[in-house]
C-alpha cells in the first residue's frame, strides 16, 4: 500500500474502498466534472469503486499515485500522478470540491506530491487545464510548471473535446 502524506493542514492518504461514496457524490457537482478530462457526468458509485480497485496495482507497478485530500477528516478532493510507461513522466492531476476552493488546498498538497515524487528520482512533470479553468492554471504556475503548447482535450464530463493548455515542469534538483 501507498504511504500517506501530510501537509500543514491536509492528510494525503490513498484511496480506498470507503472513499467511493464521498468521490461519486464530489464529482457529480458539474463545476467539478467539466473541469476533468476522464469523469462523466452521473458517474456512478459502482464506476467510481472500478476505478478505485485498480489503485492498488498500479501503484505498485510505480504507474499511478493517487491521494485522497482530506481536511479535518473529510474527503474534499483527491490529487494524483500517473504516466503511461515506466520511462515516462508523471502528469499530475487533481479536483477540489467546490466548497474547498480558494483556500490554497490544491497547491499545498500538489507541493507535497510532487516533493515526495522528487525523493524518488522523478525529474519531469506533466500537467494542464482547460482554457476555460485559470484557476487551475494559477494553480500549476505557483507550483513552477509552464506552458508547454496548446491542444485540444477530449472531455467525458462535457462530452466534447475542449482547447487545453498542455504544461511541464522540470523538478526543482534536475
Amino acid at each position: 500500500m501507498s504511504e500517506e502524506l501530510q501537509t500543514e493542514r491536509l492528510l494525503l492518504r490513498p484511496i480506498g474502498p470507503l472513499d467511493a461514496g464521498p468521490i461519486t457524490e464530489l464529482v457529480q457537482d458539474p463545476r467539478v466534472y467539466r473541469m476533468l478530462a476522464r469523469v462523466a457526468p452521473n458517474q456512478s458509485k459502482a464506476q467510481t469503486l472500478a476505478w478505485i480497485s485498480g489503485q492498488d496495482a498500479a501503484a505498485k507497478a510505480d504507474m499511478e499515485h493517487v491521494r485522497a485530500m482530506v481536511l479535518e477528516s473529510k474527503l474534499v478532493g483527491v490529487i494524483g500522478a500517473d504516466r503511461k510507461s515506466e520511462r515516462a513522466p508523471f502528469t499530475i492531476g487533481y479536483w477540489l470540491a467546490p466548497m474547498a476552493w480558494g483556500k490554497g488546498l490544491t497547491t499545498e498538497a500538489a507541493k507535497t506530491l510532487l516533493s515526495w515524487l522528487e525523493r524518488r528520482g522523478e525529474t519531469a512533470f506533466l500537467s494542464g487545464h482547460f482554457v476555460d479553468n485559470p484557476a487551475s492554471g494559477r494553480v500549476l504556475h505557483k507550483l513552477g510548471f509552464m506552458r508547454a503548447g496548446r491542444s485540444r482535450l477530449f472531455s467525458l464530463g462535457r462530452g466534447e473535446t475542449v482547447e487545453h493548455f498542455d504544461m511541464a515542469r522540470l523538478a526543482r534538483n534536475a
